[in-house]
């Protein structure tokens, strides 16, 4: 990845009525540009961008963001707008920013598959982060237990996060097993509509008990675990999942390979599907 430095200069600086119109003058070419930019099709690291940045200018949209941002959730509290807008961002990393949220049992193969995708598409020259669900537990989300309330606060905490990664430029792969239909449509709601590919890694039960690397089932069926999902808490299947990837029957390198040719189509996040071997 290129780095740029800007030179310091000594300029007059601009009122905010004229900044105000000066970033909403500029807000059309940056979406036009980032629809070019969607997945893995442009230009990879180490070509000349310079033509297309230097047409890069701020959108007032910023994908929704913005727009979401400004609800009042807190008195008080008010949205404070930045210089350089999501569409700047996504430019400078070549690449137009979206979730991928797998869902599905314990042991269905979620975590596998998210850090399989991270390193395939960080060769790729993509800037993306794995977002799992042990590993915020380790920090961000360490207050949060395992009732219903606390897990549909994990999954919204987990979803702001997302948005914000993605505002920033990254790519995301989210990797929960968020069994609730509910709370998946929140974090659909959270992150955007054109930003959320619901991936559901549909391993069935029987698989996924089998496995059992943590040994999470053998406590559930003996009464040691209460609530656990697919044992004594249901999980609620996507209806309408963007993709369904089931794990016992396709090797990880085929999962992989498939799902990044998927994401790489201009209508990832409307696109609806079922992963096959080749």
């Amino acid at each position: 990845m290129q780095i740029f430095v800007a030179k310091a200069v000594e300029m007059e600086l601009p009122t905010k009525s004229a900044l105000t119109s000066t970033l909403f003058s500029n807000c059309i070419a940056a979406k036009d540009i980032l629809e070019q930019a969607n997945g893995f099709s442009i230009q990879h690291k180490g070509q000349d961008h310079s033509q297309e940045r230097s047409a890069i200018v701020c959108g007032t949209e910023q994908r929704g963001f913005g727009k979401r941002m400004t609800r009042k959730s807190t008195p008080n509290v008010v949205w404070h707008a930045g210089h350089v807008c999501a569409a700047e961002r996504a430019a400078l990393l070549g690449q137009k920013p979206f979730t991928v949220w797998l869902t599905g049992l314990s042991a269905a193969g979620k975590s596998t598959l998210a850090f399989a995708l991270e390193r395939e598409w960080h060769g790729r020259g993509r800037a993306c982060y794995v977002l799992d669900g042990d590993n915020v537990r380790h920090g961000l989300n360490r207050n949060l237990g395992f009732s219903a309330a606390d897990r549909s606060e994990n999954l919204r905490r987990i979803a702001e996060v997302a948005r914000l990664m993605n505002d920033a430029g990254l790519i995301v792969i989210s990797a929960f097993i968020s069994p609730w239909r509910a709370d998946r449509a929140v974090a659909r709601q959270i992150i955007g509509e054109e930003s959320f590919v619901e991936v559901h890694v549909s391993t069935p039960l029987a698989v996924c008990e089998a496995r059992d690397p943590k040994g999470f089932y053998g406590q559930a069926r003996r009464g040691e675990l209460v609530e656990f999902t697919g044992v004594s808490s249901p999980y609620e299947a996507p209806e309408r999942a963007d993709l369904s990837i089931d794990t016992a029957q396709l090797s990880l390198a085929d999962a992989v390979g498939q799902l990044t040719r998927l994401l790489a189509r201009p209508t990832t996040a409307a696109t609806a599907g079922t992963m096959t071997r080749d």
